[in-house]
């Protein structure tokens, strides 16, 4: 009485187990173990009609994960690579772009507890937000407005 080897559909489910995974991610993840062709599609086609796989989900997960810590191009780039449809990764990031100037501030203060003193670390400040997606207009009025205040 050995164990048999885990089928494709207990690896999805496996890794849906730990976090929402998108169609793509599961088909790029999965694609090693598949043994007969076709049989990953079949069984990525059941967990999608039993609800276990769902695109929203994977949206709002990684939205309500990243948004704090990341500005729009940065989430747009994550959404993208887990191969989401472009018009709902289009709409999430339409729907967040009005807090954007107040994430890249909050995401300021947590990394810098003081404004820029000098042109040299107000680069700095402003490559840092720049890394993390968010637009250089929202940027600039982040570190201006913190190089601003007394």
């Amino acid at each position: 009485m050995g164990f048999e080897k885990i089928s494709l559909k207990g690896r999805a489910l496996k890794l849906l187990a730990a976090r929402e995974h998108s169609r793509a991610e599961l088909e790029r993840k999965l694609k090693p173990h598949e043994e007969e062709p076709g049989s990953l599609q079949t069984a990525l086609d059941e967990l999608q009609a039993k609800g276990f796989i769902n695109e929203q989900r994977v949206l709002e997960s990684v939205i309500h994960r990243r948004a704090g810590k990341l500005g729009g191009a940065r989430l747009k780039q994550e959404l993208q690579a887990k191969g989401l449809d472009a018009s709902a990764v289009s709409q999430a990031l339409a729907d967040l772009a009005p807090l954007e100037f107040e994430r890249a501030r909050e995401v300021w203060r947590k990394k810098f507890a003081n404004p820029a003193s000098g042109h040299e670390e107000r680069a700095k400040h402003a490559r840092f937000l720049i890394a993390r997606g968010f637009s250089s207009e929202v940027v600039r009025r982040v570190v201006n407005i913190q190089h601003d205040e007394p």
